[in-house]
């Protein structure tokens, strides 16, 4: 039988479709969220899937910047039809929630009414667009230096983890219900601290075997970079809307995502 903290990483974080955990308490929940960056990995790797399925990924095909991007897309697509999107609409609610602009003591309340809208708006729109363009562009420079598969891998576990310690004991729900109430507070910061040194590890692993010495530099930076960069959102989210909800996670896990391949398509290009 599948474990309930298995099913709710599954049923929270990908397309497939698994039963419902029998009981969400704050164990199955820190135990989901620990496992989120494996279910990381396994989306990339299915991701980058596509494009060899179509048998695009032939090494002549490579050596062309158009080719390099489509092949960018196909993974960037096939990830967003795996995950349901449902990151990506957390990222334009956040965007649209945040865009509410005022100071009196109903503003956060407006901003998660905003968030909860089933429309997108204006700062929604512009804010996709504006993460699955970085994440086409750099991932096209990686995939022209043989690093494209290695590269979606790592962003996609470094958006996970930082999902992973936006849930960490001390960070509230902004809401009473909801996937934010759910898992807010459940990882302990013993064991998210663990995750992290273990993903750095693997990050330096992975970089090594695809990158040589600089890449075993490069990509815990990366991963560095991504887990900051949605650290700055759940901040920004803690002061203006009071908690976290399922919506700012998905749009930790994108900003984190975008963040981490764009510092890995800086220091490629930077290598030449």
């Amino acid at each position: 039988m599948m474990p309930d903290a298995l099913r709710l990483a599954l049923g929270t974080l990908t397309a497939v479709r698994v039963p419902p955990p029998r009981a969400v308490t704050p164990r199955t929940a820190g135990r989901a969220l620990l496992l989120a960056p494996a279910v990381g990995v396994v989306l990339a790797l299915l991701a980058c899937a596509l494009p060899d399925l179509v048998g695009l990924a032939a090494p002549d095909r490579r050596t062309t910047p158009s080719a390099d991007l489509l092949l960018a897309a196909l993974a960037v697509g096939a990830l967003a039809l795996l995950t349901r999107g449902l990151h990506l609409d957390g990222l334009a609610d956040t965007a649209d929630g945040l865009g509410v602009k005022g100071i009196d003591a109903d503003v956060r309340a407006r901003r998660l009414d905003v968030m909860r809208a089933p429309d997108v708006g204006a700062f929604g729109v512009a804010a996709v667009v504006l993460a699955l363009l970085l994440q086409a562009s750099a991932l096209a420079v990686a995939w022209g230096a043989g690093a494209g598969t290695g590269a979606l891998v790592l962003a996609c576990a470094t958006g996970r983890l930082a999902a992973t310690w936006c849930c960490v004991r001390g960070v509230a729900a902004a809401r009473p219900d909801g996937l934010g109430a759910a898992v807010a507070g459940s990882v302990g910061r013993g064991a998210a601290g663990a995750l992290a040194l273990v993903c750095l590890v693997g990050a330096g692993l992975l970089g090594a075997g695809v990158a040589g010495p600089a890449g075993a530099v490069a990509a815990p930076a990366a991963l560095a970079v991504g887990v900051a960069a949605g650290l700055v959102v759940l901040r920004t989210c803690l002061r203006r809307l009071g908690g976290v909800t399922g919506d700012v996670l998905g749009a930790v896990v994108e900003t984190a995502t975008t963040a981490a391949l764009v510092a890995v398509a800086l220091a490629l290009a930077a290598a030449g």
